[in-house]
């Protein structure tokens, strides 16, 4: 087996804000050499992907400042300390859309960026949809809408949902509802 574990010499907290710690590490490569490593550390988040009951389901829009553009995303926020990832995504669902959910189905997980954090993000589905009322952050502005859940694949498909979270979550869903019905995809 090829080695390919690095070794944490040394390292420093670079930028300790409020969401994100930039660490910078110096590191032993597993040819002897040293390099340097900067990377963020970050407190994981949940993406939940929610089904009304005729099948649609609920997407928002919104503007994300570093990228400056709007996008389609399905609700998600991150991990508060001390808080499960159950709580995290029933929590986020209600302040994010106004709705509560009865069912929280877990899809998996996935590694937004790995060249350079730690985030890990936790995806579930969402069933059992009752409408309660929005609760947002001050600072965060949305767009809510619902679409029929294929309609939400061909958003994927052709290049309109991009966030990684939820075009993870979409994907995950469908094959998931493709295993579940026996039914494949003809090629």
């Amino acid at each position: 087996m090829v080695l390919l574990k690095e070794e944490k010499i040394s390292g420093s907290l670079v930028y300790d804000g409020y969401l994100l710690k930039v660490h910078r590490d110096k590191v032993k490569l597993p040819n002897g050499k040293i390099s340097i490593r900067e990377y963020i550390r970050h407190p994981g988040a949940v993406v939940v992907l929610p089904f009304l009951e005729e099948g649609a389901v609920i997407l928002e829009r919104q503007f994300r400042y570093p990228a400056n553009q709007v996008f389609i995303e399905c609700p998600a926020g991150k991990i508060d300390p001390g808080e499960s990832l159950e709580e995290t995504a029933r929590r986020e669902l209600l302040e994010e859309t106004g709705y509560t959910c009865q069912e929280l189905r877990y899809l998996g997980k996935t590694h937004p960026g790995i060249g350079y954090t730690d985030e890990v993000i936790y995806l579930y589905e969402g069933y059992g949809l009752s409408r309660q009322d929005v609760n947002r952050d001050d600072d965060e502005f949305l767009e809510i809408f619902q679409v029929p859940f294929e309609e939400a694949r061909q958003m994927v498909l052709r290049g309109e949902i991009t966030d990684a979270k939820s075009v993870a979550a979409i994907l995950l869903s469908y094959e998931n509802q493709q295993t579940e019905t026996g039914i494949q995809e003809e090629s």
